[in-house]
């Protein structure tokens, strides 16, 4: 794949780590794949940078323009950076004081505008038409979600005997980027996506086979939160996801300390997701060897505590 040698020397090759106190909680091999480890803390960097290297010298100098609730603003800013390019990132307003902070200290103008990723979406895309700069779409482009798919490739290298492969799933564009390259080499592996109940669009869509729009998702996993998956990625969830589910804020929040306290594991929202469905759901995994995507590891620290009750804690 063109996108693993172009993003070499890049990003990190993250860890793929096998948990033996996850393995005996779920009847599985669990392996976890440490994206929370990337640089800038999420996975995002990945598609970011593919699709920035691919710009010609008459659109690198116009610069590029993303809307993000913050990982894919963060990698936007760190791969137009290092490539010398002036970057615009535009925020919902409720966007984690963190990931704003971070995507500033890499050198892009940071847009506050609306309250979701898809009202800071239009905001970039409006100042895309009106000033030439590229659009970097977070999920919907195939640079993107070729990028993302790099991680398939090495959670691949590292473990050849998968069986089972589970990713969060915002607008899609892990998801669809993984399952390509996993099944490109291994079509028998399973691939299933989760989201939070609260925030179900791409499940909603692979259920029903076409675009379903969650006007208001909520979530801890602020990652997550996106109302529509994208037009190219909801066909290749049709063609590639084998299973989809989804999980309640309570699970989330349990996943997170788990992962805290016994992995000693920071993952935000999104990052957890996959171990709150293999912790909760009957997915048929048991003695296989099953691969979890820690997508991204920034979490407002403040924010997340006021998330966890005492039930919470007491259960992990």
């Amino acid at each position: 794949m063109q996108a693993k040698f172009r993003l070499n020397g890049h990003i990190h090759r993250t860890p793929l780590v096998h948990s033996q106190t996850f393995s005996r909680m779920t009847g599985t091999e669990l392996y976890m794949k440490l994206e929370n480890m990337q640089r800038t803390g999420a996975f995002k960097v990945r598609g970011a940078m593919n699709k920035i290297a691919t710009l010609t010298s008459a659109e690198r100098a116009a610069g590029v323009v993303t809307a993000s609730a913050g990982n894919h603003a963060q990698g936007v800013a760190l791969a137009a950076a290092q490539l010398g390019i002036p970057s615009i990132v535009v925020m919902p307003s409720g966007a984690p004081e963190a990931k704003i902070v971070a995507t500033e200290g890499y050198g892009s103008k940071v847009i506050l505008h609306g309250t979701s990723y898809d009202d800071a979406y239009e905001e970039a895309l409006r100042l895309s038409r009106s000033n030439g700069a590229t659009l970097v779409h977070a999920f919907n482009d195939p640079y993107v979600i070729a990028g993302q798919g790099t991680v398939g490739l090495e959670l691949l290298d590292d473990l050849p005997n998968v069986d089972a492969i589970l990713v969060p799933v915002g607008g899609g564009g892990l998801i669809s980027g993984i399952a390509l390259a996993a099944k490109t080499v291994r079509p028998d592996i399973r691939i299933i996506g989760v989201q939070p109940t609260n925030a179900s669009s791409g499940h909603d869509s692979w259920r029903s086979r076409s675009i379903v729009r969650v006007e208001n998702p909520t979530s801890v996993a602020d990652g997550l939160l996106v109302k529509r998956p994208g037009d190219l990625t909801l066909p290749m969830m049709l063609k590639y996801v084998d299973d989809f589910v989804l999980v309640s804020e309570e699970e989330i929040a349990e996943a997170m300390v788990m992962l805290l306290e016994r992995a000693k594991v920071l993952a935000e929202g999104a990052g957890a997701v996959c171990l709150a469905a293999v912790m909760n759901r009957s997915l048929g995994l048991e003695k296989r060897n099953v691969a979890l995507v820690l997508s991204g590891g920034n979490v407002d620290l403040l924010r997340w505590a006021h998330t966890l009750s005492p039930k919470t804690v007491h259960h992990a």
